[in-house]
C-alpha cells in the first residue's frame, strides 16, 4: 500500500525529498506533475482536468489502496482524486490549498487566469525574482533556489493553462466533496449528504496539513 505525494506550483517531485528522508516507510511514490521538471507528453493539455486524470491513470499502476499526500496544486489534485476514486485510497492528507466556491483567487493566479497578462508576468519571471518571492513566502533559501531553477518556459506554460482552467474549480469541484470517504485531515471521512467544509477550513487556516506557499 504505497504512499504517493503530489507537489505543487511551481515545485516538481525534489520538493518532497527532506519529508521523505525522514519518513521510516520505503514504500513512498513521489510524482512530478507532466510539464514540471519533467517532460510534457504529446497532446497534454495542462488543464486541472487533464492532471486529474493523469494522477488517476497512476492509481492503475500500482498497488491498491493508496495513501495520499499533497501540498499547493498537489492538494486540489490529490482531493479531486478522492472525491473521483474514493474506493483506491486508504488515507488522504492535503494542505496549502482551497476547494471552496467562495474562495477568490490571489493577485498572481488572477494574473495568470489573464491572456496576454499572465504571458507577460511569466516573460519577467526571473529565477532571481521567483527566488525571492518564494523565501518572503517562508521557503527556506536552500529550496527556493532549487524550486526556481527547475522553473523552465514549459512549466510556466504548464502554469497558465492550470489557473485558466481553474477559474471556477471551487464550483465544478466542491459538491462531489460528499463521495470522500477515506480518513482525512483530523482522521474523519466527508462522506455526508452536503459537501464538506475542507476547502472552507483550508480558507480559514485551521488545515491541519502541512503549508507552505499558497495555491
Amino acid at each position: 500500500m504505497p504512499a504517493i505525494f503530489v507537489h505543487g506550483v511551481p515545485d516538481t517531485q525534489r520538493v518532497w525529498d527532506a519529508v521523505i528522508s525522514r519518513l521510516g516507510r520505503k514504500d513512498v511514490v513521489t510524482l512530478s506533475l507532466p510539464g514540471f521538471g519533467c517532460p510534457l507528453p504529446a497532446g497534454f493539455s495542462a488543464t486541472k482536468e487533464a492532471y486529474v486524470d493523469w494522477l488517476l491513470d497512476r492509481f492503475a499502476t500500482l498497488e491498491r489502496p493508496i495513501d495520499l499526500v499533497g501540498h499547493d496544486w498537489g492538494a486540489l489534485l490529490v482531493v479531486r482524486a478522492v472525491s473521483l476514486r474514493p474506493d483506491a485510497v486508504r488515507s488522504w492528507v492535503a494542505g496549502g490549498a482551497p476547494l471552496d466556491r467562495e474562495y477568490v483567487w490571489h493577485q498572481a493566479a488572477k494574473a495568470w487566469q489573464t491572456p496576454g497578462l499572465g504571458e507577460k508576468v511569466m516573460a519577467g519571471m526571473t529565477a532571481e525574482m521567483l527566488q525571492a518571492a518564494l523565501v518572503a513566502a517562508g521557503v527556506p533559501a536552500a529550496d527556493a533556489v532549487t524550486a526556481a531553477g527547475n522553473v523552465d518556459a514549459t512549466m510556466k506554460q504548464c502554469i497558465l493553462n492550470l489557473y485558466r482552467s481553474a477559474v471556477h474549480a471551487g464550483e465544478e469541484w466542491e459538491d462531489d466533496l460528499r463521495r470522500v470517504s477515506a480518513p482525512g485531515p483530523g482522521g474523519r471521512s466527508t462522506a455526508s449528504s452536503s459537501p464538506a467544509p475542507w476547502g472552507r477550513r483550508w480558507r480559514r487556516g485551521t488545515s491541519t496539513a502541512m503549508t507552505s506557499t499558497s495555491v
